[in-house]
């Protein structure tokens, strides 16, 4: 049974591109962000712990940016539609685990 794969899901809006790559400043490759909207202190460095890590992704879990999102279209729902995104993210859900 093929239950897709992550790219699949409409959602979270703000942490993963179509393509599956995160969108977490943590993981973004070390050094000044060419579009000067991240500080070099908040991109990866050898010394981000797992924990860090985690602890980010479930901050932005839990408060998304909705001023830079992976995914522009959800981001657009998330704000104006939100009942409506968080249905078809649900259902999104259910298809891929195959309920």
């Amino acid at each position: 049974m093929n239950r897709g794969s992550s790219t699949d899901v409409f959602g979270p809006v703000f942490l993963v591109y179509q393509s599956g790559l995160v969108c977490i400043s943590i993981l973004h490759p070390p050094g000044d962000d060419p579009n000067h909207y991240e500080h070099a202190s908040e991109r990866w460095s050898p010394i981000q712990s797992v924990e860090k890590i985690l602890i980010s992704v479930m901050s932005m879990l839990a408060e998304p940016n909705d001023e830079s999102p992976a995914n522009v279209e959800a981001a657009k729902m998330w704000r104006e539609r939100r009942a409506e995104y968080e249905a078809k993210v649900r259902a999104d859900v259910r298809r891929m685990l195959g309920l």
